[in-house]
């Protein structure tokens, strides 16, 4: 085979071309495929050149004109439409016939005034090499060599243009003639080519559109021809010679729609491989045991090898395997699918084949007969889908079956993605290293959908479950959370996280897991990948506590069944929250967050059954209490005076936001109500909190000396306890109005900033009044110590230590609730559901 297909087969069976062999190795392997009849030269593995060019612009599939034997009968006429055209481009695909060295016409271009308006001739001279003349307005070049009569696909290009009459001759990509003043008559200027002509493949017109002669008909295959309007630059000519249509300035497009083909012109499809800007591939000589290059077109011998590892899996899978997936899909299939994964010789696909195949696929795997894929029925549907993946779309074929095969891969690829496969995923790891094998699957398949943007269908989307793709200017693709992630968990990543047996708090390191979707990204320029830096945000799909940091995968060879690793390389995080993570990288390719884990004690239902229990009834009897003591303070005639009034306010505060939290469950059923509830507590217990920094401030009034009468002072306290609360709820609605509620329960969405606008001024309250009470417990023992001196100056050590301890616990006892620290046991629950029964206790009393 040709390099091309040559790779092409190795890697769809899970192997790779021959690397070079080292230097005292090439002696002994020479003799070693002498002895296995192995001659001349054998196609080696190019590391870093060719097989990273995209080889799906190689494989053409194109309708071929087969010219046999010269005579005055076998023509094709081209039914366009020919303008005048003072600049002129035409190209194509051709083997020559070597049986002959008469002169041979490979189109001519004819209008009443001039029968030889536009033509291309050639023939084969004595030293073997075909020499080409252009003709213009009857004008002839000379015959110029081109390329050696050697029987293979070359291509050429003829250019002219009607200023200074220049024209050029390209073969095989390279200017083999150019000169100027073809067709200038004299002093004055050249005429442009006449349009409304007749033009004609395989004869030289003596008359318009008819009258040939055998003797200058053309032999041989033509392929691919088309015709521009304006003379393509050297680098547009090596896109066409690549299989690429240059669209702008286009006269006549290859189609066979748009070609009248005579009845003995043999017209067949056929697979051409297009040549590409790498001409020569590496090769073996296994005679002298050296290294040469040959084209890489050529039809060599070439070796598949594999790791001796992967060879041994692929062997037990085989051996092992019951063919039952593959069974059931030949019952249905049209085409039957191999059975052996070494011997099965991989054929090329065409849409609809493909677009059968994936729909018997899809439709065995949904039924579940098969639950858990096989190692070997695996190996299959890999194989089957790097197939599909390498097929060409053609022009005129109907874009529905495209878009339908997009939808049948994606299916396909989520199944043999699911969960309950990973074994079998691990099972074959050293033939396939993890899942990401499908990516780069995948990733193909996106480029075959090209055909389907057009400017009124700019996005296409095609998702199935936890596997989708899209385009639009990039290509996007995501693998969502399943045997992908669980597969690749820790590959390549031991080197960036170092060994944590554990960490303080009773948080105990697990693992470093992907726990994120993957995504690949790529952005496209003429169809051609170039990378730029890409800013993405991913959601975390893991429930414990987590570090996180941002990973692309890379190849390690270049195989992609030979599997990758995760690098850090050129990626950062910019944000990190506990349900995802914000990542910027400063190139295009496959992305995911990976997480080191910590295990947190993570409750039990009965245990979330009681807390929810204890918290409702605590609730409810602190709110009893509340009521009762707002209406001694209002009913029973208690002096009128700054602490009671801050009391009444802070008791009104604090009960109406447990009266909203023991009924806000009921809530959560509608949107709008939930809202407002949200709102509410939001607002009533920033209400209690400044309430609560009040009384410190009372406190504080009473401890230091405070120059400001009463009045101005409450005024003062009303302002705190009441505007500060309205102003913080206003200004985060105002802000953050669509992220304000939690989603799934009605309080303030913890997984965004708005949940700071309650934690912020809450913590610092505490603060405040934690000074506070640390300054009152102060002045407290200092007076108690003063008042024991005093009235018992002679009592003994041990009373008086007992003295100074009452003297501080009680401030402490009976300020912590008025003054929120209780609230300070919330920071410690996460540690120990012990705490959480001691917050709910402490505040339920509060």
């Amino acid at each position: 085979l040709d390099w091309w297909h040559a790779d092409k087969y190795c890697e769809r069976h899970f192997a790779q071309l021959l690397f070079e062999p080292q230097d005292s190795e090439q002696a002994s392997f020479s003799k070693l495929l002498q002895s296995h009849h192995v001659r001349g030269s054998v196609w080696l593995n190019e590391r870093d050149g060719v097989l990273h060019k995209p080889k799906w612009r190689r494989d053409h599939v194109v309708p071929v004109l087969v010219f046999g034997d010269k005579t005055d009968t076998k023509y094709v006429k081209v039914l366009s439409d020919f303008p005048a055209l003072p600049a002129v481009t035409a190209c194509a695909h051709l083997q020559w016939d070597t049986r002959t060295q008469e002169i041979a016409t490979i189109f001519s271009y004819a209008v009443p005034a001039f029968i030889n308006e536009f033509q291309l001739r050639g023939f084969v001279d004595e030293e073997g090499f075909v020499r080409f003349a252009l003709i213009v307005h009857g004008h002839h070049s000379p015959y110029l060599p081109m390329f050696r009569a050697d029987g293979q696909w070359h291509h050429f290009c003829v250019t002219w243009q009607q200023e200074n009459g220049t024209w050029a001759i390209y073969a095989d990509g390279k200017r083999r003639a150019s000169a100027s003043g073809l067709c200038a008559v004299g002093p004055s200027a050249p005429q442009a080519i006449y349009g409304q002509g007749t033009f004609i493949i395989g004869q030289d017109q003596d008359s318009l559109g008819g009258t040939f002669g055998d003797k200058e008909s053309f032999s041989g295959n033509i392929t691919d021809l088309h015709v521009w309007q304006k003379v393509l630059s050297a680098e547009q000519i090596e896109k066409v010679r690549s299989c690429w249509v240059v669209e702008q300035d286009l006269v006549f497009g290859w189609s066979s729609n748009a070609l009248e083909v005579e009845r003995t012109v043999q017209e067949v499809t056929a697979q051409f491989l297009c040549p590409g800007p790498v001409e020569e591939c590496r090769v073996f000589e296994v005679g002298s045991g050296g290294f040469s290059y040959a084209s890489c077109l050529q039809s060599l011998p070439f070796i598949c090898c594999y790791r001796k590892d992967a060879y041994q899996q692929l062997k037990k899978a085989q051996l092992e395997s019951s063919h039952l997936l593959v069974g059931r899909m030949n019952t249905l299939a049209e085409r039957p699918i191999p059975e052996n994964i070494f011997t099965s010789d991989v054929q090329d696909m065409n849409l609809s084949v493909a677009l059968g195949a994936l729909d018997v696929l899809a439709t065995v795997l949904k039924e579940g007969q098969t639950p858990v894929l096989e190692s070997s029925d695996l190996l299959t549907v890999l194989q089957l889908l790097k197939q599909v993946s390498d097929v060409e779309v053609q022009e005129g074929e109907e874009l529905e079956m495209l878009e339908q095969l997009g939808q049948y891969y994606v299916e396909v690829t989520e199944l043999i993605l699911e969960e309950q496969n990973i074994e079998t995923w691990s099972s074959v790891s050293q033939v396939i290293r993890g899942p990401m094998a499908v990516v780069e699957l995948c990733d193909r398949m996106v480029s075959q959908l090209a055909p389907l943007l057009t400017p009124g269908r700019t996005k296409i989307t095609i998702q199935h479950r936890n596997v989708g793709l899209r385009r639009v200017t990039v290509k996007n693709m995501w693998f969502g959370y399943g045997s992908l992630q669980r597969c690749l968990s820790g590959a390549g990543s031991s080197d960036v996280f170092q060994d944590v047996a554990t960490s303080d708090g009773g948080q105990k390191y697990l693992s470093t897991t992907v726990g994120t979707a993957v995504i690949s990204s790529a952005l496209l320029s003429d169809y051609q990948e170039i990378s730029t830096s890409v800013r993405y945000h991913l959601q975390h799909r893991v429930q414990w506590m987590v570090i996180s940091m941002c990973f692309l995968w890379f190849w390690l060879h270049v195989s992609p069944d030979a599997g990758g690793m995760w690098s850090t390389a050129g990626c950062s995080v910019v944000t990190s929250l506990l349900d995802s993570t914000v990542c910027f990288c400063n190139h295009t390719t496959n992305f995911a967050v990976l997480l080191q884990v910590y295990e947190m004690q993570q409750r039990t239902t009965k245990e979330k059954l009681t807390l929810q229990t204890l918290t409702f009834i605590g609730c409810g009897v602190s709110f009893c209490a509340l009521i009762v003591t707002f209406i001694l303070f209002s009913a029973v005639g208690v002096p009128k005076s700054e602490r009671t009034t801050v009391h009444k306010n802070l008791i009104f505060a604090l009960a109406a936001a447990e009266a909203l939290l023991m009924f806000s469950e009921l809530a959560k059923s509608n949107q709008a109500v939930c809202f407002t509830v949200t709102a509410c507590l939001h607002l009533f217990f920033m209400a209690a909190f400044s309430w609560m920094l009040v009384e410190g401030l009372l406190l504080w009034s009473k401890v230091v000396a405070v120059n400001m009468s009463e009045g101005r002072r409450m005024k003062f306290y009303y302002v705190t306890g009441w505007g500060l609360p309205v102003v913080i709820v206003a200004v985060t609605l105002a802000t953050s109005f669509n992220k304000y509620v939690a989603d799934n329960r009605c309080w303030l969405n913890v997984q965004t900033n708005v949940i700071w606008a309650f934690v912020g001024p809450v913590l610092f309250i505490l603060a405040v009044n934690t000074f506070v009470l640390l300054r009152v417990v102060m002045v407290t023992v200092s007076s108690a110590r003063r008042r024991s001196k005093m009235l018992t100056p002679n009592s003994s050590l041990e009373n008086q230590i007992g003295i100074q301890i009452w003297a501080t616990a009680k401030p402490i006892l009976v300020l912590l609730p008025v003054l929120g620290l209780t609230w300070l046991c919330g920071v410690l629950v996460h540690l120990s559901i012990i705490w959480a029964y001691v917050f709910i206790v402490l505040n339920s009393f509060q």
